[in-house]
């Protein structure tokens, strides 16, 4: 394998710089800058009005897609520091990624979620469906690589291993659902002509990335040999009729799912027993008494009374032993059909850690997300967006702000024209599509003097 620091040049350089054939700066410099960049663009700052799981007007305490990245933040970084400390010798340690790096990682991650969480994604999918589709982690590379503000051209324009350790799922859009017949046959079915009877479950994106990114895409997996390029894009195929899936993700990939899966399964189960909305008798049923949790067991009951006692400082510190539980024992394996080590080195859990996430993860899932009153939440916010799609481009002329209309006027074809209205849709906070939506549909709400 080749070593880190030879390397180097080729991980540093941003795409900007590949396209003019500049040399890329020092490592320290570039991953400081990759991480300013994602802090400071317009798509971080409007997380914090997008939603995590509950609605902006529940409350000031519960997270909300900004808290939410930069608690993945911190938990990559201290994932990175337990693999520093227990790597010592070990040949993964030079392929690590620096503080910097793994922050900018984490940080980028749910850039390109749109407003409304899930039901946004899914209805967006809808309306593109016929047009290269949407999917939230797609979004998010098209940010990175277009939409940012940071270059004309070329988006925030990240590093190329930034930008590698983002891509969740090295797949194009339109290639994975050519593997799901179910899917295809519905692209040709009737348009349903009342969103309110709408089958939500049905266009559900696949995990991918959008066609018109396939250069940046391509110049990412450029780095890796022709051998490694092939299986790291291999799919798998599922016997039932579901979306193809990718099987492989990079190291730095792995430590920023890892963090972000604690983050979901831990810190979102403490909005919710602060919301009250589980009770200590159900955590004790599912989770506590769960055979599965009884065969690991990572800990006893002293934390279920730290975590129901009513009092937040016992409740942050139950939820903070339970991350570091999980943060501590994270290790490196080995994935033997790949030789760059940046694709050989993989993030993992321990069973027993891996075992009792899964089943926090499912008891969130379950008892908070799946609920009728978050679910009922969400298909509200479905109907926000596929209407105002819908307003936005039959009324292009009249209703789209001057620079959005200037795209869809420069645009070459439908599939870019109804993109570009997907943007703007995709950039915006859940605030703001529900002030949007009234100004257009409600009588007595907007004014001419609400800036669009």
């Amino acid at each position: 394998m080749m070593g880190a620091i030879e390397q180097e040049t080729i991980w540093t350089q941003k795409y900007s710089e590949y396209i003019n054939q500049y040399n890329a700066r020092p490592a320290r410099i570039v991953y400081q800058r990759d991480r300013a960049r994602v802090i400071h663009s317009a798509s971080f700052r409007r997380l914090q009005s997008k939603t995590q799981i509950f609605g902006l007007n529940e409350s000031d305490f519960f997270r909300t897609r900004l808290t939410h990245s930069m608690e993945v933040a911190q938990i990559g970084s201290g994932i990175v520091e337990q693999l520093i400390t227990d790597g010592e010798d070990k040949a993964y340690v030079e392929w690590l990624p620096s503080f910097y790096l793994i922050e900018a990682i984490c940080l980028a991650h749910d850039l390109g979620h749109p407003p409304f969480g899930h039901g946004g994604e899914v209805a967006l999918n809808y309306m593109m469906r016929h047009h290269g589709g949407f999917e939230g982690n797609a979004q998010t590379l098209r940010i990175l690589s277009k939409l940012g503000e940071y270059t004309p051209d070329n988006g925030i324009d990240l590093s190329r291993r930034a930008t590698l350790g983002v891509l969740k799922y090295p797949a194009i859009y339109d290639e994975v659902i050519n593997h799901n017949p179910t899917y295809l046959q519905q692209l040709v079915e009737p348009e349903v002509s009342d969103f309110k009877v709408w089958n939500m479950q049905a266009w559900s994106p696949p995990k991918s990335i959008y066609q018109e990114e396939r250069p940046i895409f391509d110049w990412v997996l450029d780095a890796f040999s022709e051998q490694d390029r092939m299986q790291f894009t291999e799919l798998e195929l599922g016997l039932t009729p579901k979306h193809a899936k990718t099987c492989h993700k990079a190291f730095d990939t792995t430590i920023m799912e890892l963090a972000d899966d604690i983050a979901y399964g831990i810190h979102d189960l403490e909005d919710a027993v602060a919301m009250k909305m589980v009770t200590r008798d159900l955590w004790q049923a599912e989770v506590m008494d769960n055979p599965l949790f009884k065969t690991y067991g990572l800990w006893d009951d002293v934390m279920t009374e730290r975590l129901f006692s009513g009092s937040s400082k016992s409740r942050k510190h139950a939820v903070s032993k339970m991350v570091g539980l999980m943060v501590e024992h994270v290790f490196v394996a080995e994935n033997r059909l790949f030789s760059h080590p940046l694709l050989h080195y993989q993030a993992c859990l321990p069973e027993a850690q891996a075992v009792v996430l899964d089943l926090l993860k499912k008891f969130v899932f379950k008892n908070v997300i799946s609920i009728p009153e978050v679910k009922g939440m969400e298909y509200k916010g479905q109907l926000i967006v596929m209407e105002l799609f819908k307003a936005l481009d039959a009324n292009a002329d009249r209703l789209l702000p001057s620079n959005t209309l200037k795209k869809v006027q420069k645009a070459e074809s439908e599939r870019e024209r109804k993109r570009v209205i997907c943007d703007y849709i995709a950039g915006m906070t859940n605030t703001y599509a529900s002030r949007l939506y009234e100004k257009f549909f409600m009588p007595k709400s907007g004014s001419i003097f609400d800036r669009l």
